[in-house]
């Protein structure tokens, strides 16, 4: 089986190892003998010194280069945070324990208010980083202008990057999500006509589906037992997922689900133990892999030497899906022999693919890509859009209601029906906004280097400040999730879950400014699949709503470990409200799960 291009991370790892420890001591050595000095047992901490200086003068004429290449074009460079430790070694730790022990992104945030910018280069151990303990440029940014020009307005400057390709690969491939210039174009126009308005508007897939997971529902509340709905959703979404692209009924649904008081935490959620438990904890390790290499920083691989932390999670996962793919290649051969072929308005997603390509690898990485995003993003909105439906009762009642009035008690939800429900739309875009599902992303700059737009977004700047000066290869992490919660575009209760923001005055800003809401992403990598999410979760949630009319939050059963820790009440904004934890790993989820009560309406 051929390697993917970004798999070779063990050689690029011994060639920057060579660079920074082998080639300065290799020229000290040679000083040395050149010289005819003998150091004795000086020797071992004059080469340890020497790859030190070599280390600082390094960063030393990185930043001569990067003011003088600033200076000549007009430009500035990001604000740098200042620690007391060498090397910006706290700000190293506090940021680590931020993401452990605190908000989701709060460590972040505290320093973009503690610095006044929205755009920062922490500088840790002599380079340009953020949160990850590399020899390479980071910088993070939650400015909506900065976020348009790296998505949209400067699109042709970054890319996904090759130190983001390399922490995937394993997992991705060389799938939509892992992929730049002319080959995720072709992905991407792979995908498109996949959801189409006469894909997402068929909602066939989605009543089948929302039968079986309010059947389950249905069974369990009337025993007054608790539910953990995040779990619930990532079946649903799953078996329906499988369904429409790759024709697979799955039924995760009827699987063995948690079980109250024993379940424990998985990567993301609850940890079951049937079929579809052992593929969703695969699925989802792979993920938690992911994020782990990001914190581990540049020189993940030397950590990984020896083996591939994902490997054994994707060895589940094909599984899994070589055989649905080994059917569907078989398939075709029939056809072929036969004189047919599949018709892209009636063939599934993993067909189409089939009909282009007989590599099941690019098939595969295909598959787990749009999984990723028909699975994950859509089961994330539905589980946090039923969290806020049991912090804020008024809103469930409110969303109820209008389903009552414009779809009915019994009837099957149309695509018209849909769309007139407004209240409903405004708690989905509220949610999306509180929570989004993806709440940080990454691009890098290429090989030259970008000067930023100037900034006027969340905190003053001088009328006639300049842009920002780039270097090349420079990666940098923005964080939607605090520009849609930014005071300085939504108000000063921007931390409150306020679905009436999008039907009065309020919208207005928004509408003047579009990037300061952002949760399926911008400009040509923008996500072709939200109007399928939206629609699945619509779909569900009119369901929901016909049948139940409480919901409650079960904190008594969610494992230890996924409550917030008191010390947040102490804190500023959401984490002072909060009743669950909210975490990352390539797409949000509640910490341990979601456990609840759902209570039956009378009158369903």
């Amino acid at each position: 089986m051929p390697q993917h291009p970004y798999s070779h991370y063990r050689l690029r790892i011994a060639q920057d190892f060579i660079r920074i420890l082998v080639v300065p001591n290799l020229m000290l050595s040679v000083v040395l003998k050149l010289a005819d000095i003998h150091l004795g047992f000086l020797s071992i901490p004059a080469y340890l010194l020497c790859t030190i200086v070599a280390a600082f003068g390094r960063d030393w004429y990185d930043q001569i280069t990067q003011r003088r290449a600033a200076y000549q074009v007009g430009g500035s460079l990001v604000p740098k945070v200042k620690g007391k430790w060498p090397g910006n070694l706290d700000i190293l730790f506090r940021i680590k324990n931020a993401a452990h022990n605190d908000y989701l992104c709060q460590g972040f945030l505290d320093l973009f208010h503690e610095y006044q910018s929205t755009t920062l280069n922490l500088r840790i151990l002599g380079a340009d980083l953020v949160c990850t303990l590399s020899m390479h440029r980071y910088m993070i940014t939650m400015d909506e202008e900065h976020i348009k020009f790296l998505s949209a307005t400067g699109f042709d400057h970054f890319w996904r990057g090759r130190r983001q390709k390399e922490r995937m690969e394993t997992f991705l491939g060389s799938g939509i999500f892992n992929r730049d210039d002319e080959e995720w174009k072709v992905h991407r126009a792979m995908a498109r006509p996949f959801f189409s308005r006469d894909r997402v508007t068929d909602f066939e897939v989605f009543d089948r589906h929302a039968d079986q997971a309010l059947s389950v529902i249905s069974s369990l509340a009337s025993s007054q037992a608790p539910i953990e709905m995040q779990d619930l959703f990532a079946r649903y979404t799953l078996d329906a997922a499988a369904e429409a692209l790759f024709g697979e009924k799955i039924d995760s649904v009827n699987g063995t689900l948690p079980v109250p008081g024993q379940t424990s935490m998985s990567a993301k959620g609850s940890l079951t133990t049937d079929e579809f438990g052992a593929f969703a904890q695969a699925f989802e390790m792979a993920q938690q892999v992911i994020v782990t290499r990001t914190h581990e920083g540049y020189f993940w691989p030397a950590f990984q030497l020896l083996k591939d932390d994902i490997q054994p999670h994707v060895d589940v996962i094909d599984k899994w899906i070589e055989p649905i793919i080994a059917r569907v290649l078989a398939n075709k051969a029939q056809m072929r022999k036969a004189g047919l072929s599949s018709q892209i308005d009636s063939c599934t997603f993993l067909e189409y693919l089939a009909e282009n390509t007989e590599d099941p690898e690019i098939i595969k990485d295909q598959l787990l890509n749009i999984l990723l995003a028909g699975r994950d993003t859509t089961a994330a909105l539905l589980t946090y859009v039923t969290y806020m439906m049991a912090m804020c009762p008024d809103v469930a009642c409110k969303m109820r209601a209008e389903v009552l009035e414009h779809i009915g008690v019994h009837d099957a939800p149309t695509f018209e029906g849909i769309k007139s429900l407004r209240y409903m739309h405004a708690v989905i875009n509220e949610t999306l906004r509180v929570f989004p599902p993806v709440p940080q992303n990454i691009r890098e700059t290429r090989s030259e280097p970008v000067l930023l737009p100037q900034s006027d977004a969340t905190f003053p700047t001088p009328p006639d400040a300049a842009p920002i000066y780039l270097p090349a290869d420079t990666p940098m992490i923005y964080v939607p999730m605090l520009t849609q919660r930014n005071p300085a575009h939504w108000g000063p209760d921007a931390h409150v879950f306020d679905p009436e923001r999008w039907l009065d005055e309020r919208l207005s800003h928004f509408v003047d400014n579009p990037m300061i809401f952002t949760p399926f992403g911008a400009g040509p990598r923008i996500c072709i699949g939200q109007n399928y999410a939206r629609n699945e979760a619509s779909y569900f949630l009119v369901r929901l709503l016909q049948q139940f009319d409480t919901f409650t939050l079960a904190p008594e059963f969610q494992p230890e470990g996924s409550l917030p820790p008191p010390s947040w009440k102490q804190g500023q904004g959401r984490k002072t409200v909060e009743q669950i934890r909210p975490a990352y790993a390539l797409t949000l989820y509640v910490k341990g799960g979601l456990w609840m009560r759902l209570g039956r309406a009378a009158d369903s």
